[in-house]
């Protein structure tokens, strides 16, 4: 059974930083996939950040723009995103996902099947 635990949410101010974990129980953080999602009041989930296994190869969406760092600790289990420069429309609920295998066509990000989602943490910028 695996399990996805987020921590590290809370209130900034336009500006800040914040730096997300997401404990993972039941599965190798040294498999294929994992990523980091978000999701506002009244929007779409959308993606933030990606990393495969090898731990260099990373995606992160056009609005990151160079602000957030998504990494892997092996030995903790833990996958982090670092953000900085946090905005207001940076708002939402963060979760984080694993898959455990590829699918479909394209590059490595976009065949990442992400079937393992965490519960959440609330991530909430002030200007």
């Amino acid at each position: 059974q695996v399990q996805l635990v987020e921590s590290g949410g809370g209130s900034v101010q336009a500006g800040g930083s914040l730096r997300l974990s997401c404990a993972a129980s039941g599965y190798s953080t040294s498999s294929l996939c994992m990523g980091w999602f978000r999701q506002a009041p009244g929007k779409e989930r959308e993606g933030v950040a990606r990393i495969f296994a090898d731990h260099f190869s990373k995606y992160y969406a056009d609005f990151v723009n160079g602000r957030f760092t998504i990494s892997l600790d092996n030995g903790k289990n833990t996958l982090y995103l670092q953000m900085n420069s946090l905005e207001p429309e940076d708002t939402a609920m963060y979760y984080c996902a694993a898959a455990s295998r590829l699918q479909g066509l394209g590059t490595w990000y976009q065949r990442c099947d992400f079937n393992e989602w965490g519960q959440g943490t609330q991530v909430t910028v002030s200007s």
